[in-house]
């Protein structure tokens, strides 16, 4: 068992809407070699891979993971996918940290990539994850839904379409300074309450795009850390939760959390800050990496995860505390889900962003002095939600 375990190199693609330049597993394999070339290893070195891939409906080819095994250099090696929806990238690093931290691996490798927009219309796939006889035909979709739970977050706390522009004009100006973000630009609060209206309070600019690319990640135990990497991030802390799976069982008297305000994160976020030691996280931590595919959940995650009170998070905003130069907390200095949403990697791109701003790898979105730092994942209709807590130095437990 290994007492601590740390992120030892990454690798993201440049995303856009298609790759037709490259196949499935060539994306695959330049986020492996990209990952082990940044930290300093060979294929040999591997001892384990996990491999992030939501549905595979999306590309329209099953078990794509099977077909990228030797060119991701797994053959004669233990590998599995994980698959948590929008969650998955998350759920992978967790699913690594556990390899490692269990003393079955000494460094593992976690890789995969998307090609969502090799289906015309990717939210009849997303639509299966509402219940069959009650809820496909109302219609729900992710975009009715997350409109319906924006709607009310607005409602209760008294705000308005322009405090939710306000997010997105923050994303895309922080995406300026991110190389590999799909989308980026000096944007106004006008031209995001001007795009096309898709659900009531959502605009397009509210809502993520559908993005395409690979990303990996490599973890490994401390003797792996003090050979391979100088400057590592400590994964510290990480928490999971899964609600029910159908709507309409969330709803109603016999209910536990409630559906709009994603309380789910909050429980979940308790445990992820108790394993690492964080009590204040407004103090303690520097940057967040936010799963953020609607201008509304950042706000919602922000208030969950303790940063805030609820129904303050689009106040704040206004005042710049969650700026990536002068705010409180930086939050999503890479521009977010809400510029980049390549589902089977979101979340493992949100830890790769993460990890290297405590690495001091982070380019031009690098904050200074960031010691803390951390990401999230959410998946399905909020089903499966999950949070990585990485640090300069390693938290043991």
């Amino acid at each position: 068992m290994s007492s601590s375990v740390a992120v030892l190199g990454t690798f993201q693609s440049r995303f856009k809407t298609q790759h037709p330049e490259l196949t499935y597993v060539e994306q695959a394999q330049e986020a492996a070699v990209g990952a082990l070339h940044s930290a300093g290893m060979t294929p040999d070195d591997i001892d384990a891979i996990v491999f992030s891939l939501a549905p595979t409906n999306f590309m329209g080819v099953a078990d794509a993971d099977r077909w990228a095994i030797d060119d991701i250099f797994g053959a004669g090696k233990p590998i599995f996918r994980v698959h948590t929806g929008g969650a998955t990238g998350g759920s992978a690093v967790h699913a690594a940290y556990n390899l490692v931290r269990g003393g079955m691996a000494k460094r593992v490798l976690i890789v995969g990539a998307e090609r969502i927009a090799e289906t015309p219309d990717a939210q009849k796939v997303l639509n299966l994850i509402f219940d069959t006889f009650y809820e496909r035909d109302l219609p729900l979709s992710t975009n009715t839904s997350v409109a319906l739970q924006a709607s009310r977050y607005m409602k209760d706390f008294n705000l308005t379409q322009e405090d939710l522009a306000r997010v997105v004009v923050r994303a895309r100006g922080n995406a300026m300074r991110n190389p590999n973000a799909h989308l980026r630009g000096e944007i106004t609060i006008d031209d995001v309450l001007k795009s096309p209206a898709i659900a009531y309070p959502l605009k397009l600019f509210d809502i993520c795009p559908r993005s395409s690319g690979g990303a990996a990640m490599i973890v490994g135990d401390q003797a792996s850390a003090e050979r391979h990497c100088p400057n590592p991030a400590y994964i510290n802390g990480i928490s999971s939760m899964t609600e029910t799976y159908w709507l309409g069982d969330r709803m109603g008297p016999t209910s536990r959390y409630g559906y709009s305000n994603l309380e789910l994160m909050g429980l979940m976020a308790q445990k992820c800050f108790a394993q690492a030691g964080i009590r204040d996280p407004l103090r303690q931590i520097q940057v967040t990496e936010l799963y953020d595919p609607y201008s509304i959940i950042g706000a919602m995650t922000l208030e969950q995860l303790g940063f805030c009170s609820p129904g303050t998070a689009l106040r704040l905003e206004r005042q710049g505390f969650w700026d990536w130069e002068n705010g409180v907390v930086a939050v999503n200095p890479s521009g977010g889900t809400l510029c980049t949403n390549p589902i089977a990697v979101t979340g493992l791109v949100r830890a790769i962003d993460a990890a290297n701003q405590v690495m001091g790898r982070a380019g031009q979105m690098q904050r200074p002095d960031v010691k803390t730092a951390i990401s999230t994942a959410i998946g399905g209709i909020a089903q499966f939600c999950n949070c990585t807590v990485f640090g300069t130095e390693p938290v043991l437990h």
